[in-house]
């Protein structure tokens, strides 16, 4: 995973390659289990090999962001974007 950064970190603009799905337990949490945010993420189609771009972000905090995920769009909570590991295509 060398090189990969959470989607949490990335900007209007970025894409990138998912590497990786791990949901971990933050400080504040997800609302749900560990277990639930994953089966979430996976169903959603963050999975490893699927290309994702973030579009836009939110006016305060930077949240919710929305993403391009493969030809979907979707609203992703930026806490739960912490779990999502993306090996970004350079600039």
């Amino acid at each position: 995973m060398a090189g990969a950064v959470r989607l949490s970190v990335a900007r209007p603009g970025d894409r990138g390659v998912i590497v990786d799905v791990r949901a971990e337990s933050h400080p504040g949490d997800h609302g749900v289990g560990v277990d639930e945010l994953q089966r979430r993420l996976l169903e959603f189609g963050f999975v490893e090999g699927a290309r994702v771009e973030v579009l836009h972000e939110g006016a305060i905090w930077r949240d919710p962001i929305a993403v391009r995920l493969d030809e979907m769009r979707i609203g992703l909570r930026r806490r739960d974007a912490e779990d999502v590991w993306v090996l970004l295509d350079p600039k």
